[in-house]
């Protein structure tokens, strides 16, 4: 298939059997080198071990280099048969090179990017994004007109791949599933609703639900806030945790050294306030002072910090920097085929998290099944606490208070040096049953099942 000017086409659909075709519209589908890519790539390789054809649709890999950069080994994974169709988006709010910014730009850089967001927000209800909107519905529509689709699968964010979801099943009648992941209309983070249902953003959500195969969240919390707002499409939606990758959990825990010094180490994005570190960190220094060992221990701070023109130079940086003198390191992302590794250099695995009961994340599964003492760094009303309930080497969630958050640093250094073999492997039993592909699987023949083989029906008679 000869794609326009300025796509890039990779992989080739194989029809065999009369398998079905489906697009999976993933804008963060490997190698970008962003946490979502995990459960993109497994939801692609379920789809195809259901008996899809798949063809994901994303954005080109430059694009990724302006935000947290590409991960190549994230695609080694990627079954050979799915096919992927980048097309030509970009942030342009995230370019650094100020030879190719406009003079208007260049005068007044923030009246530039006000401008930017109106623009966005008159096109679609989210910023960043909003203004994607024509490229990609104009996109489902050429590659479905080429290489018709029996299914659309798609994930946000960003949102704006609700209107292209929408426009092809409203032109070409083509059924179509949603993962939410979190949420739009609820605030994650804050709690609370983010945006009434007679608002745009609203009016567009309600629109989607209307005539969704599939909805599904990462969490209960979520899942239940849908349920309630969507009373009428409640069997419709269902909590699908992220999980971790068998690939991603060392296969044997190292010895600890109490006399030597712990490891602790922290992997995944810095995308908290930096009064959150400041916290933490004055905990890591006070338990420092008050207990020989981890004065001996060190910290390793591990994933991305910032995007784009601040990307490792932000506030958070200078606060690591100025740590260094605590045993305190920051050493960067990690590529995905060096994630059991890096965990396996450590003796306590550091779970930093913001939010609160509508928040999960993906760490929390990786740490866990990792059979290693989990420290929590985040709010005791947390949903990481569902997963780690039961765990014998889980400190427990004691909020951000400097003088708890000592204590529990305290806790992991003992429970890294006193953890029994029989400990361990109970926290990699519990661990274990969230590996991503158990997830995942049950919930893509759920979604394969409902859509039925009616589906190439819909693609003859559009």
């Amino acid at each position: 298939m000869k794609v326009p000017s300025g796509w890039r086409l990779s992989g080739a659909r194989r029809r065999s059997g009369g398998r079905p075709h489906a697009y999976y519209l993933a804008i963060g589908f490997p190698p970008a080198a962003k946490s979502c890519a995990y459960r993109m790539r497994e939801t692609a390789n379920q789809l195809y071990a259901h008996g899809w054809d798949v063809t994901v649709i994303t954005i080109r890999q430059e694009s990724w280099e302006r935000e947290f950069g590409l991960d190549h080994t994230l695609s080694q994974a990627v079954h050979p048969a799915i096919r992927i169709v980048e097309l030509p988006l970009v942030r342009d709010d995230l370019l650094t090179d100020i030879r190719q910014f406009s003079r208007e730009r260049s005068l007044d850089p923030a009246g530039w990017i006000k401008k930017s967001r109106e623009a966005d927000l008159a096109v679609f209800p989210e910023i960043v994004f909003g203004g994607w909107r024509p490229v990609l519905e104009d996109a489902v529509l050429w590659l479905h007109e080429q290489d018709p689709a029996d299914l659309l699968v798609t994930t946000c964010v960003p949102y704006v791949n609700l209107a292209a979801t929408l426009r092809l099943h409203e032109r070409a009648g083509v059924p179509y599933a949603v993962d939410f992941r979190d949420g739009w209309s609820i605030d994650v983070i804050g709690g609370g609703v983010a945006f009434p249902r007679d608002s745009e953003a609203g009016r567009w959500e309600a629109r989607m639900m209307r005539d969704v195969t599939r909805f599904w969240c990462v969490n209960e919390p979520i899942a239940q806030h849908y349920r309630e707002r969507y009373p009428e499409r409640a069997d419709r939606i269902e909590v699908v945790r992220n999980g971790f990758d068998a690939d991603s959990v060392p296969a044997t825990a190292r010895t600890p050294d109490p006399e030597a010094g712990l490891a602790f180490g922290y992997l995944g994005s810095v995308n908290f306030k930096v009064d959150f570190l400041t916290t933490f960190l004055t905990a890591w220094r006070a338990a420092r002072a008050a207990d020989p060992v981890v004065a001996r221990s060190t910290l390793d701070i591990r994933g991305h910090i910032g995007a784009g023109s601040a990307r490792e130079d932000t506030a958070h940086v200078e606060q690591l920097r100025a740590a260094a003198k605590d045993g305190v390191r920051f050493g960067g992302p990690v590529p995905k085929a060096e994630v059991a590794r890096t965990y396996g250099g450590w003796d306590v695995l550091v779970l930093m998290l913001v939010g609160g009961r509508f928040v999960t994340s993906g760490k929390v599964y990786e740490v866990l099944a990792g059979g290693l003492p989990v420290l929590s760094v985040h709010d005791t009303d947390h949903d990481a606490n569902t997963v780690l309930e039961g765990s014998p080497l889980w400190t427990g969630a004691v909020g951000l208070d400097v003088e708890r958050l000592t204590e529990s640093i305290r806790t992991a250094a003992r429970l890294a040096v006193e953890a029994t073999a029989a400990q361990r492997a109970e926290a990699r039993r519990l661990g274990s049953r969230f590996a991503r592909a158990a997830q995942i699987a049950p919930a893509v023949a759920r979604l394969t099942e409902a859509v039925g083989r009616g589906a190439a029906d819909v693609r003859k008679t559009a």
